[in-house]
């Protein structure tokens, strides 16, 4: 009998000494979140969470029409400039049709990763999982701002787009978030590649890719002249937060 009590107090003992240590403890650490694993959330440099300390600038990012993504580290120029450099074959400073859907064409080969000439479904989750993880992210700051409403997709250009080629994707905007790419685009296309799709057969053939780019041309060039330049490009809506709109302040 006195064993059997000897052991029960020892029990109690034991449990108190638990709930002591866990109380002693705190909450438990902050471990991962719903974003672990994939690349954060791109903000303009020094906004932070409320009543904490800001956050540190993140990197910049321009995702071309083709949906190439260009990163630059915090503090350096946008990088639309980078990939216009790279696109631009013959240097002259001056894009043109056939330069346009050359890169994009070049894109497109990276992204077929058995090289047979369509990008099916596998590439695809493959591009938007390890090449342009960002487009599977929401962007805050749509609304009237800068660019919210996209730059010239099927609903930026008056009347919309009504070949078989190009970027579809109602103009990216949703509840006041910006979808997928479009906060770092050209063009309001949340999904570049799918949106080459032109038969909806969820498979985008080269000639697909090829058609689109012509299309993504044409809704850029705006004078018609068959040829695109840096400063005549619009701001993508990320660029416009970065670095203000183009004109602000001026007379």
């Amino acid at each position: 009998m006195h064993t059997f009590s000897r052991l029960r107090a020892t029990c109690i003992l034991m449990f108190a000494a638990l709930c002591l240590g866990a109380c002693a403890s705190g909450p438990p650490q902050d471990g991962p979140r719903g974003d672990w694993g994939r690349a954060p959330r791109l903000r303009p440099p020094g906004e932070g969470e409320a009543g904490g300390p800001p956050r540190q600038p993140r990197r910049s990012l321009f995702i071309s029409p083709a949906g190439e993504p260009f990163r630059a580290e915090p503090g350096a120029p946008y990088p639309v400039a980078v990939w216009f450099a790279g696109a631009d074959a013959d240097h002259d400073g001056v894009l043109t049709r056939e330069e346009f859907v050359a890169d994009s064409l070049r894109f497109f080969e990276k992204i077929d990763g058995d090289h047979n000439g369509v990008v099916d479904g596998f590439e695809v989750s493959a591009y938007e999982t390890q090449i342009a993880p960002e487009i599977l992210q929401g962007f805050q700051g749509g609304g009237d701002g800068p660019g919210a409403r996209g730059q010239g997709g099927p609903r930026g250009q008056g009347g919309g787009h009504r070949g078989g080629g190009p970027p579809r994707g109602g103009g990216g905007l949703m509840g006041g978030m910006l979808q997928g790419a479009t906060p770092y685009s050209l063009l309001a296309e949340p999904e570049p590649v799918m949106a080459s799709d032109g038969d909806f057969d969820r498979r985008i053939t080269r000639a697909e890719a090829a058609k689109a780019a012509k299309a993504r041309f044409a809704l850029l060039d705006k004078d018609g002249d068959g040829k695109l330049r840096l400063a005549e490009l619009p701001q993508t809506p990320l660029q416009a937060r970065l670095e203000g709109p183009r004109g602000a302040g001026s007379s």
